[in-house]
């Protein structure tokens, strides 16, 4: 009997000894090859992908810019008749755009693995690659449409007609400055002083450039196209001047009409906040107490030049209202959270919207990257959420959050 065990165990041993070492190998080999996928060799190589997938990004958002130009041309020229491939190569771009930008900003963060980063940027560079080559063709046909139908008289005349249309809307953009300067302080209207400049030397530089057009048109043996090209792009970016400036003029004035509310029920909050802390416990009311005098304080010294400088003070009254929930944490009703979310939702509407035309003016300014886009479209995103929202609640972290990633566009697009 001892014969037969140990003749079995003989048998079975070295088969066992086998899969043993088979297993440990296997499980070796898996630990590298995990170990190898997050090594900082592999993370350089992601992020090494996820900057040229978002170049290509880059480029396809501007080319969608310039494509809803061209549209937008081809329906004042050509009333519409123009190649319907035009506006449709812009919906699936557009379409094609958002959702990269989406993917862009998810592998954006710090969680995702190097392999799933990898995989994503190329295929979000794959996404623009493609887009932009519709956006060629349908650009190709429309500009052989446009040759075949149009002539360069044609032409210079409707860029013609756009500049003085342009020029009416806008009247005198120093007109603007000049009330913005009398009422406020220069960082209120800095910004929308610069774009004033920049709208009527574009305006100038787009009027020189459909002069020469014009003259080349008159010539058959010269190309009026070059010119008409760079004017349109002159007047778009002086158009584009033209709104922040109005959006800077709007929201200056509405902030300056807003502080006054916006203090009272800051103060009403504060308010509101005592009567809550009468009713904790010792240790917390104490610490409660100590950040309420603070936040007052910093409310006193905001009062004391919000007239000249509102935009600023309704957004650092926003930020302390933020300061003050959290500082209240768990210590409300839901309905005092309630009550205090419709109060501070208006102000932090204004604030959020604020802060976002200061990243769009970034952003265009200093032709930003992907990350600064991603950010600036995630912040539109969240104030529409916010002005759709039933709930204030809901409505004031939405509004909350377009504020952070609008500030962090503004950041992203800074030159350092």
């Amino acid at each position: 009997m001892p014969e037969l065990a140990a003749s079995i165990l003989g048998w079975l041993v070295p088969p066992l000894v086998a899969v043993v070492v088979v297993a440990l190998a296997i499980a070796v080999l898996m630990w590298a090859l995990r170990r190898a996928r997050r090594s900082p060799r592999a993370r350089t190589a992601a992020e090494q992908l996820r900057l040229k997938a978002g170049a290509a990004l880059v480029r396809l958002d501007d080319a969608v810019g310039e494509l809803d130009l061209e549209v937008g041309l081809s329906g004042a020229m050509y009333g519409g008749g123009a190649p319907a491939s035009l506006r449709r190569a812009r919906l699936t771009a557009q379409h094609a755009r958002d959702a990269a930008f989406e993917e862009y900003r998810a592998i954006s963060g710090t969680g995702m693995l190097p392999d799933e980063v990898r995989r994503v940027a190329q295929r979000i560079e794959r996404t623009a690659t493609e887009a932009l080559a519709r956006i060629a063709s349908a650009r190709a046909e429309h500009g052989a449409w446009v040759r075949a139908n149009v002539s360069a008289a044609a032409q210079v005349e409707s860029a013609a007609a756009r500049l003085a249309q342009l020029r009416a809307s806008m009247g005198d953009p120093g007109a603007l400055v000049a009330e913005l300067s009398a009422r406020f302080d220069e960082t209120e209207w800095r910004e929308a002083a610069r774009a004033a400049h920049a709208a009527r030397t574009e305006v100038a530089e787009a009027g020189r450039l459909i002069d020469s057009a014009t003259a080349r048109a008159a010539d058959p043996s010269l190309s009026a196209l070059p010119d008409l090209a760079a004017a349109e792009r002159s007047l778009r970016q002086a158009e584009t001047d033209a709104r922040i400036l109005e959006e800077t003029h709007r929201l200056i004035f509405q902030a300056a009409q807003a502080v006054p509310d916006e203090i009272a029920a800051a103060r009403a909050a504060l308010r509101q906040a005592s009567v809550t802390r009468a009713h904790l416990e010792a240790d917390d009311a104490e610490r409660l107490g100590v950040e309420l005098r603070a936040i007052e304080g910093e409310l006193t010294k905001i009062e004391t030049d919000a007239t000249r400088r509102p935009t600023r003070a309704v957004d650092a009254i926003a930020r302390l209202r933020s300061r003050l929930d959290l500082a209240l944490g768990d210590a409300r009703t839901a309905q005092q959270r309630l009550r205090g979310a419709r109060t501070a939702l208006p102000g932090t509407l204004a604030a959020a919207r604020g802060a976002i035309a200061q990243a769009e003016a970034s952003v265009a300014h200093a032709r930003a990257g992907a990350d600064a886009r991603s950010r600036l479209l995630s912040a539109q995103r969240e104030l529409a959420q916010a002005r759709q929202a039933e709930d204030p609640v809901a409505a004031l972290d939405a509004a909350r959050r377009a504020m952070r990633d609008a500030e962090d566009a503004a950041a992203l697009a800074t030159p350092l």
